[in-house]
């Protein structure tokens, strides 16, 4: 039976293991997609379903927003079935999918329009402005506060304009090789290189003076600021479902101090868990399109 494979993509960090499964085509692969571009709706469905996890991460990791990555996964899906014809089997799959997300994530209105237009220097400001007094402070095994961490962690990437905040999430967390990210980016691969270089450089100043994770000193803490988040309305009334194989919080913590600085800020970004995406969106989006002619 012709079926598709993942590559499981392992990040160890302190013994802690994450796998983020990735889609690799391969020559019975190939047939999947020749029979898909040639209308076959059960291949369709099945390169969909093999490809909607690797959207869904990667519009949440953009956006920062679960609500709105699925609505971005559902509408590059779309595009990914009616621009299926025009993959032309030069590059992988997986860039080519890659790329139709990241230039949507980077020039749709719609996704435009809820940019939060933040920086580093109202998002510390926030940050700072939220804390408690350490007696006042979140218990460390409170149900939310791992939730705070990762929403946090990824709203962190916001600060970062669109094309350093791709190049950051494509080179540095999901860890493409840079000659495929400048692929996806259609940029030269020294352009990225300079792209991701800036980012990193901007991610871990912020991180190392500002994230108690990544250093002791620094003002912020989890537990300090979780009052004011739940106060404010920054979380829901519980843990999301999306980061329900995420580390916990105690398991992020040690890794990051075992690590220095520049190192645990990465760390922390990519210790997120699988990020699967939340629903099945076969179904749905080719009820919405006709299988390719």
């Amino acid at each position: 039976m012709k079926k598709f494979v993942t590559l499981s993509h392992r990040v160890v960090s302190n013994n802690l293991e994450l796998h983020f499964e990735r889609f690799k085509l391969t020559k019975d692969q190939e047939i999947v997609v020749r029979k898909a571009k040639d209308g076959d709706a059960a291949a369709l469905t099945q390169l969909v379903r093999a490809v909607q996890d690797n959207v869904f991460r990667l519009s949440l990791r953009m956006l920062a927003d679960p609500d709105g990555a699925q609505d971005a996964t559902q509408e590059i899906l779309i595009r990914v079935i009616t621009k299926l014809s025009t993959f032309n089997g030069e590059s992988r799959f997986e860039t080519w999918v890659h790329r139709v997300a990241v230039n949507y994530l980077l020039t749709a209105q719609k996704v435009m329009a809820r940019d939060p237009g933040l920086t580093f220097d109202i998002f510390g400001a926030d940050l700072i402005d939220g804390l408690v007094d350490e007696d006042m402070a979140s218990p460390e095994d409170h149900a939310m506060l791992n939730d705070l961490r990762l929403n946090c962690t990824m709203a962190m990437l916001l600060c970062l304009d669109h094309k350093h905040r791709a190049a950051y999430v494509l080179g540095e967390v999901l860890e493409f090789e840079h000659a495929e990210a400048a692929a996806i980016l259609s940029v030269e691969p020294a352009t990225f290189r300079k792209q991701l270089s800036r980012a990193r450089t901007s991610v871990q100043a912020f991180a190392s003076t500002h994230c108690g994770l990544v250093d002791a000193t620094a003002p912020c803490s989890c537990p300090r600021r979780l009052p004011a988040a739940l106060t404010c309305g920054r979380l829901g009334p519980g843990p999301n479902s999306v980061f329900a194989d995420a580390p916990g919080y105690a398991a992020a913590k040690a890794m990051a101090g075992a690590v220095n600085a520049g190192l645990a800020a990465v760390e922390l970004q990519r210790a997120m868990g699988p990020l699967r995406a939340p629903e099945d969106f076969a179904a749905k989006v080719l009820s919405l399109v006709d299988p390719p002619d």
